[in-house]
């Protein structure tokens, strides 16, 4: 992306059924934007920016995320994979997820403090140094997500399933789980529950 660009602001719309892969996605500021079955799938979304913008049934797998910044933005029932969103503007970086796809994805040294994921798929999701402080994983599956040297303190894992945490590698203070999950933060001592 060619930083000498003028950025284009667009506020208070509806983009319904577009392939950005056919039909270009204009660079610049989306603001209370709603997207409806768009296909951004590989699309370089470097220095783009999104605020308070809803997702709705959309592709945004493998795009490029470097300094975009993504800021209250809402995904439904979207498909994420492998996206890095450690490569985002930090600064005020928020949003949620429900019902999406976010396989393979990463939130490497990435602050999520307070965010929430809902009936997500997170296979393979890397958390290592995240600040997922009070996050909730609410009906999570998290099988193979990597925890290490994570901020966990708060965060909700009463729903979760599939997860694998060392609780001497994370911050695990007040954080939440299900006594029917422990299992998962007794992995790594290779003991035995019936």
């Amino acid at each position: 992306m060619n930083l000498n660009m003028e950025k284009k602001a667009f506020y208070n719309l509806k983009f319904e059924h577009q392939n950005f892969n056919e039909i270009k996605l204009e660079y610049g500021e989306y603001e209370a934007i709603h997207f409806v079955q768009c296909n951004f799938e590989q699309l370089i979304l470097s220095n783009f920016t999104f605020i308070d913008c809803t997702f709705d049934e959309c592709n945004l797998s493998l795009c490029t995320l470097h300094h975009t910044t993504i800021r209250d933005c809402m995904f439904n029932s979207c498909k994420l994979l492998g996206l890095h969103f450690d490569d985002c503007n930090g600064i005020g970086l928020s949003f949620k997820f429900d019902n999406c796809t976010l396989d393979h994805s990463t939130f490497y040294k990435t602050n999520i403090k307070k965010t929430n994921f809902k009936n997500c798929s997170l296979k393979d999701v890397d958390f290592t140094e995240s600040n997922a402080q009070e996050v909730v994983f609410n009906n999570c599956k998290l099988i193979g997500a990597t925890f290490d040297n994570t901020q966990l303190e708060k965060a909700d894992f009463t729903s979760a399933s599939n997860y694998s945490i060392h609780p001497e590698h994370n911050r695990i203070k007040h954080a939440k789980f299900n006594r029917m999950n422990l299992a998962g933060l007794l992995d790594f001592y290779q003991i035995k529950i019936e």
